[in-house]
């Protein structure tokens, strides 16, 4: 990094050649000053997002040290499949590429959604307990790294379960980090934060943004040369109702709840019938696919031989419910030619409808 000219003082001006290179105590302050500010790093979350973005550029500004850390769940909406959102790896390049690490949250995350301490909001989603998980883990990264503070895109007023100062205050007790989590971009609003009193950020350079409405953002963006923020919003599946109600009726017939079974609970048709049992019906051929990929042994996989039905899996042992279902779903059939292939527990047997199919 350069460093600013050293300034001398006059005492030292009227000093033999020899004794000017000795510099004031002042000088070498203002030096060393600079020095460390080149070393600081701080972790910042980023979704990829507008916001989270805008506010790592503040820090970059401030001549941070940036490593953003990005949080991926399969409840996340602008997440496909399981490769990672792609606003955030637009995000990175857009911030000059900087230090991007990737936490996909898993089973542990499952049982915050399952018994959240602080509750729910519209749906099944427990946004404050997944607020305090995320940023214990980013302050745990933070410790790893020698990071000096942690800071996010928050901005008050903007969210209704989590962007309120009771709630954020909370946050950040709970999570072991209060006076080290930096929101830039509505900071005005808030007490100053460690990073703030120690000089590492200046104050008078964040943020007091609030409220719901996105214009200061989407102007401060343009005055930045920030223009793709493809997720700006992001979305979450635990807040769709009828995505809400498959996850409820999923944890009340689940002893052991697992990450792996919520890509089923993402598509199809889901039935349970009167036997307590478990049908899931594909919509469409991409759902087929998802369907034959993802079924466990345990479970049964029924899909059709030789007529353009849906594939289907029964969880349980109601065999000829689930093949009454693939038949109502499928336009056309012959009950006494139609075969279809039942897998389970690693075998497979051709059966015919017309031997199974109870009007």
């Amino acid at each position: 990094m350069h460093l600013p000219p050293i300034k001398r003082t006059s005492s030292l001006l009227r000093c033999s050649k020899k004794n000017q290179i000795i510099l004031s105590r002042a000088s070498i302050a203002q030096r060393v000053f600079v020095m460390n500010q080149s070393k600081i790093k701080a972790v910042g979350l980023l979704s990829g997002g507008l916001d989270s973005t805008l506010a790592a550029k503040l820090m970059i500004e401030h001549e941070i040290d940036i490593y953003a850390i990005n949080f991926t769940s399969p409840f996340c909406t602008c997440t496909p499949k399981a490769a990672g959102c792609a606003a955030v790896v637009t995000a990175v390049k857009a911030l000059g590429n900087i230090s991007l690490k990737q936490v996909a949250l898993r089973d542990e995350y499952l049982e915050i959604v399952r018994n959240p301490k602080h509750g729910y909001g519209s749906g099944m989603n427990p946004c404050v307990d997944c607020r305090i998980m995320k940023i214990k883990k980013a302050g745990d990264y933070m410790h790893k790294i020698g990071a000096a503070f942690i800071f996010t895109g928050e901005v008050l007023g903007q969210r209704p379960m989590t962007q309120h100062k009771p709630t954020l205050h909370l946050i950040d007790r709970e999570s072991g980090l209060q006076g080290y989590v930096l929101r830039p971009l509505s900071a005005v609003h808030f007490e100053p934060t460690i990073p703030e009193m120690k000089g590492q950020v200046d104050r008078n350079r964040l943020l007091g943004i609030s409220g719901r409405s996105r214009k200061t953002q989407i102007s401060l963006a343009a005055e930045k040369g920030i223009k793709d923020y493809p997720c700006p919003a992001g979305g979450c599946l635990l807040t769709d109702k009828n995505f809400s109600d498959r996850i409820r009726d999923y944890f009340s017939h689940t002893e052991h709840p697992s990450i792996k079974d919520i890509l089923l609970l993402k598509v199809g048709r889901h039935f349970r019938i009167d036997t307590g049992n478990k049908v899931i019906v594909a919509r469409n051929e991409h759902e087929c696919e998802v369907l034959k990929n993802q079924y466990h042994e345990k479970d049964h996989l029924l899909a059709p031989l030789n007529f353009p039905g849906p594939v289907v899996i029964l969880q349980g042992s109601a065999l000829k419910a689930a093949i009454d279902k693939m038949v109502r779903y499928t336009k056309r059939y012959t009950p006494e030619t139609v075969r279809i292939t039942h897998s389970y527990k690693g075998k497979i047997k051709i059966v015919s409808i017309k031997d199974c199919f109870v009007n």
